[in-house]
């Protein structure tokens, strides 16, 4: 079941990989970041920024990491999208995270 915060896109697809439309379940971790590239198919690769603590130094550092998700049809996301993915089954050998909804952008 998909976390009720979560809006339903209003246009409809055919992709068994969807959670909305298909039979894919998501289960597991809700995370945001930024779309860095559409380029693959069916494919988004989202980066996501986080603080650390130095101790040592009593200060943060950004650190960020890249995440490959499914890329739904109906939700189509593009570079420079803010978007919300969640965790699934895995798709291939680098995708287990499926896009939800776009935040922001076009």
């Amino acid at each position: 079941m998909i976390d009720p915060s979560v809006k339903t896109p209003e246009k409809e697809c055919e992709d068994t990989n969807c959670p909305f439309h298909g039979t894919l379940s998501v289960r597991g971790q809700l995370l945001e970041g930024n779309v860095v590239s559409d380029k693959l198919d069916k494919t988004v690769v989202v980066r996501m920024e986080h603080a650390k603590e130095i101790p040592k130094y009593e200060r943060y550092e950004r650190r960020s990491s890249k995440l490959h998700a499914h890329n739904p049809p109906c939700i189509d996301a593009r570079e420079g999208d803010k978007v919300k993915i969640g965790e699934c089954r895995k798709l291939s050998k680098q995708k287990s995270f499926v896009v939800l909804e776009k935040l922001e952008g076009d």
